[in-house]
């Protein structure tokens, strides 16, 4: 029984084995089918895809190649930036000139020119809250990259695309890091063969191309290998261009607030900050409610990144920063102008060195004569008028105190009618005749004829001057005829002394332009600038000594007191007797009291000084004195048009009054250098230059008189 039962149990083993074979060579069979059929779809595959993957290959190796090259010169050149970048101090001062400083006479800074540079700041020494606006403003990520914010300029190309703007226009997503590098040129240094000016070459410097990003980018990676963080910044602080001709915080701390950016206060530090966006629009000097306005958006941002808090930041925009007294004197771009071209440019505009200028401007007088223009201006001169004005203000000596080249508001290289325009003269120069008349022997009342004349003018027609008032009064005296202005006795005069003399005893006076040798130079045909004519008015003052107008009395390198130029006092010749002048300024006098310049007369003060008015009121002048200044003034269309109701003695003689009444010191006021007749000349005690003949036209004035009191 048991082997029955091994045998029946070894026969189902074996079916089971026999059949699990057959499965296993069936799945072996299928298997094999299975690999033989990818084999031979790999093979296809491969067939097909040879030739893609054999250009892929290819391009790979190319690539992995080109970029190994690539970097490696990258490299290099990082490597050459890097090891040609100059030490940091000698980065800090990136001006391509130097800068000017203006002193008035009193010593104090009233006016720069060229870049000017404070002493040189760090990021730990200027004020903290300063430091924290700089950042907030313009890279508040600064200590957390490595020269560039891919995050920063993906949001500026958003910013500027949503603003229909293209990706590179408008907002640059800049780092400071970058921005010092555009300021330093990406390395370039000034060169005067290849940029014609500064301006030229900051402004290739500052082009935005793709290609300039990309190079900047580089640029300012390697500086943050080259550099610390605060050098940088500090780099930046010293570079940075914020308006006024102010180069670095220093200097504009110093420019707009008179004081260090070690001491600025949060409205202060807003407001620098602020103009590092567009200098010229929001600087303070220029618009001040522009530049608080932008403070307030950088104390905004100071308190949305927890600089300040809400208190601090709502006190400052409620209490903005302003100009110092200082800073707000934004009035003398006129006179800083007319003392730049008068010094050889190679001490001013062609040096790297700091040069100090000390001038004898009086900031003071110069505010007080601009509003005493601009109160006459505004209530008396006709809505729409094209005429301009310019001013001169100077000491007896011909110290110039103050000057307004033209209703503009100043600006640097503005047109300059006080020193640039020459006009004709018209009757300001007729006391120049009757100063050459008083030295030939005519006296102050001296009897003269009021009578028409004509003169024959060789290779012309014969010229009969005219009265402004088309009338003749006959006899008169000097002083009468001169108070008036008469055209006719000045051309008489003028004859019977001889142009030459008058022409002499002008350029004698410092009026050296071409002279006509005519009749009608008696009326003021030359033209001469404002200066010149006001100068050559203070040396009548002056007792006849010729007089230079001068602006400058020294000019040092910063840091040196030995002067390269300046101003030697040297007694002058005296051109015209003291008994002249003396007769001459009572004339001018009597014309203030009772003759074409009324209106310019001042009770209180002594003035003397002359009306003129050119053909067709193309130009009205009125210059005058007392002791202490000489003051001229001039209005007139830049292009030659008449002036539509304005005379010598109208507009220009009040503002003339105007400027003195605010300028006048009373503590040192002194009469006058004139005679002080017992009483005014007339016909009844006037001379003749012919005695003989005076005394029987003395007769027959007299007798005619008491003949008209008997009818």
């Amino acid at each position: 029984m048991k082997i029955s039962k091994n045998k029946n149990s070894s026969s189902k083993m074996k079916k089971s084995s026999d059949k699990r074979s057959g499965n296993s060579k069936r799945r072996t069979y299928t298997n094999k089918k299975s690999t033989h059929s990818k084999s031979l779809l790999q093979k296809i595959i491969s067939i097909v895809l040879f030739p893609f993957i054999w250009s892929l290959n290819k391009l790979w190796a190319v690539m992995w190649r080109t970029v190994l090259f690539c970097s490696l010169i990258l490299f290099g050149i990082a490597t050459f930036i890097y090891i040609t970048l100059p030490p940091y101090e000698d980065l800090v001062d990136g001006r391509a000139r130097g800068s000017v400083t203006f002193l008035d006479k009193n010593g104090n800074t009233f006016a720069w020119r060229g870049d000017q540079l404070g002493d040189i700041i760090t990021s730990t020494s200027i004020s903290p809250m300063l430091k924290n606006a700089i950042v907030a403003t313009e890279d508040k990520r600064y200590y957390r990259h490595f020269g560039i914010s891919p995050r920063g300029i993906l949001g500026a190309i958003k910013t500027n695309l949503k603003a229909g703007r293209g990706p590179l226009k408008g907002s640059g997503g800049s780092t400071i890091t970058q921005q010092t590098a555009k300021l330093i040129c990406l390395g370039k240094e000034y060169n005067p063969n290849k940029w014609e000016s500064e301006r030229q070459y900051e402004a290739d410097c500052r082009k935005i191309t793709k290609t300039r990003k990309i190079k900047e980018a580089i640029f300012a990676v390697i500086m943050e290998f080259r550099y610390t963080k605060d050098e940088i910044l500090s780099l930046y602080l010293n570079r940075a261009y914020l308006g006024a001709g102010s180069r670095g915080f220093e200097a504009a701390s110093q420019r707009y607030f008179n004081t260090s950016s070690s001491k600025l206060n949060i409205g202060q530090s807003a407001m620098l900050a602020g103009l590092l966006k567009a200098p010229s629009t929001y600087a303070p000097t220029s618009n001040i409610h522009k530049a608080q306005a932008r403070a307030n958006v950088v104390l905004k941002l100071m308190h949305q990144q927890k600089y300040i808090t809400n208190t601090e930041k709502q006190f400052f925009i409620s209490n903005p920063a302003n100009l110092s007294s200082r800073g707000s004197t934004n009035n003398s771009s006129y006179f800083v102008d007319w003392i730049m071209g008068s010094i050889p440019p190679f001490l001013t505009r062609k040096t790297m060195e700091d040069v100090i200028i000390k001038t004898t401007f009086d900031s003071l007088i110069q505010s007080k004569a601009e509003r005493a223009v601009n109160t006459i201006l505004k209530n008396k001169l006709r809505k729409g008028s094209l005429a301009e004005i310019a001013v001169v203000i100077m000491s007896p000596d011909g110290a110039v105190r103050g000057m307004i080249g033209g209703r503009e508001a100043n600006k640097v290289g503005s047109f300059n009618r006080a020193t640039q325009a020459k006009r004709q003269t018209g009757s300001i120069f007729k006391p120049l005749v009757y100063a050459t008349a008083l030295e030939k022997g005519f006296k102050y009342n001296t009897i003269v004829e009021d009578t028409p004349i004509s003169i024959s003018v060789p290779g012309s027609s014969t010229w009969t001057p005219k009265n402004y008032s088309r009338d003749f009064i006959g006899k008169t005296t000097l002083t009468d005829a001169f108070k008036l202005s008469i055209n006719t006795v000045a051309v008489k005069l003028s004859e019977e002394v001889g142009r030459d003399n008058v022409i002499k005893t002008a350029k004698n006076l410092g009026l050296y332009n071409d002279l006509p040798n005519s009749p009608s130079v008696a009326l003021g045909t030359s033209e001469h600038t404002l200066l010149e004519i006001t100068g050559a008015y203070a040396g009548i003052l002056n007792g006849g000594k010729y007089v230079t107008p001068y602006g400058l009395t020294k000019l040092r390198l910063k840091n040196n007191d030995t002067p390269l130029m300046e101003k030697k006092f040297t007694s002058k010749e005296r051109t015209l007797s003291q008994n002249t002048t003396e007769q001459l300024i009572y004339m001018m006098h009597r014309t203030l009291q009772d003759g074409t310049g009324t209106k310019a007369n001042i009770k209180e003060i002594e003035v003397a000084g002359k009306t003129g008015t050119t053909q067709n009121q193309r130009d009205a002048w009125f210059i005058g004195f007392t002791t202490q200044h000489v003051v001229g003034v001039w209005m007139g269309n830049d292009k030659n048009l008449s002036l539509t109701g304005v005379t010598g003695g109208g507009l220009p003689a009040e503002i003339w009054r105007e400027i003195i009444i605010r300028i006048s010191d009373d503590s040192s006021y002194k009469q006058l250098p004139m005679i002080r007749p017992k009483a005014p000349p007339t016909l009844l005690n006037g001379t003749y230059r012919n005695q003989e003949f005076n005394l029987k036209s003395d007769f027959n004035i007299f007798k005619s008189i008491k003949n008209l009191f008997k009818q």
